[in-house]
């Protein structure tokens, strides 16, 4: 098991990572965040993308859906964001959003890694 720390951590290192962030979607807030920029501030994103994922979730149950979200992709002409919700128990409620620059990374790989950063995660 992981730390949020450690976690955050191993997320910055996915090549072309620009920020990393574990987020509560009840609240909208980051509960912790590594990286970002002027142009990439963690708390808006992780308040925006909130809404994405509470949007995709109504959506679901209104269309009767008894799957899960394995992650959420947007991708804009020069990055990835990548929204992946937290499956363990003590992770109900939370997900990761990593936002990557499109010229250095493999997105296939980020979200390998990715995965493999949810599953060892303990909050």
């Amino acid at each position: 098991m992981a730390s949020m720390e450690v976690s955050l951590k191993e997320m910055m290192a996915i090549d072309g990572a620009l920020g990393a962030a574990v987020v509560d979607y009840d609240s909208g807030m980051a509960l912790g965040a590594l990286g970002g920029s002027k142009g990439l501030d963690l708390q808006v994103a992780a308040a925006g993308n909130t809404e994405v994922v509470k949007a995709k979730l109504r959506t679901m149950d209104s269309l009767g859906l008894k799957d899960a979200i394995e992650d959420i992709l947007i991708t804009l002409t020069s990055q990835y964001h990548v929204i992946r919700p937290i499956t363990g128990r003590s992770g109900k409620g939370l997900f990761l959003y990593l936002a990557l620059d499109r010229n250095r990374s493999n997105l296939a790989l980020a979200r390998h890694t990715l995965r493999a950063i949810e599953e060892k995660l303990e909050v």
